[in-house]
């Protein structure tokens, strides 16, 4: 009976939820017939099952490449791929287990760099949209050569080299030297323009105080003296410090000789 249970069991094995089975078989070699989720039988120490995962799985691959411009570019691509389920007797046999190990960073490197090459720095960044759809369409089509489905493609990390990054600062900072020299230069021309104001006012001021002073005569001069005064008094007025002694009469205390 234990021998019995032991064969029976050997004869058993499982294809979990999302997985698919490519069985070996040791007189006729890779099976073309893919076995799906549940128990199946097959002949023990003559054939062996290969299980597969078909669920889409995601893997980042980073790669540095070149632009148009000859910048570097440090790009980390995330994917998410799958094998296609008819065709795992090929891809077992031509490329084994390890499949997306062989084929992914290959030619993720290959398209990439292909891709990339055709944008400066800058359209990387204004058009990374345009980069990543071309990324995608480009590696999807490569990828089913090899019996790959990728479900999503997309760029989550994109930098460039010290030496560029320290170009773009360098002309961040000469834009914002540039705009304040600008702002000092209108400042300059705002203040010229307000003193040659001025100075046409004071001008304008002296003139009609010559022509009245030769109509009115010493009047007017008289009359700017008596408003001088008026005003002196009046602030004066509101002086603590300051008293009025009436004129001709003594204010001082009799005091004993």
């Amino acid at each position: 009976l234990a021998v019995a249970g032991g064969v029976v069991n050997s004869a058993l094995y499982n294809v979990d939820a999302g997985h698919r089975a490519v069985i070996f078989d040791r007189f006729r070699g890779v099976q073309d017939v893919v076995v799906g989720e549940g128990t199946h039988f097959l002949i023990p120490w003559v054939q062996k099952p290969i299980i597969f995962d078909c669920r889409s799985r995601p893997r980042n691959i980073p790669v540095i490449t070149g632009s148009k411009d000859l910048q570097n570019v440090n790009i980390t691509l995330r994917i998410l791929f799958r094998p296609v389920t008819a065709q795992l007797p090929r891809i077992f046999t031509s490329i084994g287990e390890d499949y997306d190990e062989r084929v992914l960073p290959s030619i993720t490197t290959e398209i990439l760099k292909s891709v990339v090459a055709r944008f400066d720095a800058g359209e990387l960044i204004t058009q990374r949209e345009l980069v990543s759809r071309q990324v995608s369409e480009d590696l999807t089509e490569r990828a089913a050569t090899f019996g790959l489905i990728l479900d999503d493609v997309s760029l989550t990390h994109l930098t460039f080299g010290k030496e560029f990054t320290e170009a773009v600062e360098m002309k961040q900072v000469a834009q914002q030297e540039a705009e304040r020299a600008r702002f000092i230069v209108e400042k300059a021309e705002q203040q010229k323009k307000a003193a040659v104001i001025s100075a046409e006012g004071d001008s304008k001021a002296a003139e009609l105080i010559a022509n009245s002073l030769a109509t009115a005569g010493d009047g007017l001069i008289e009359l700017r003296k008596l408003e001088a005064a008026e005003d002196i008094a009046y602030q004066l007025s509101r002086s603590r410090n300051i008293t009025y002694l009436p004129s001709g009469q003594s204010v001082l205390l009799q005091l004993p000789q």
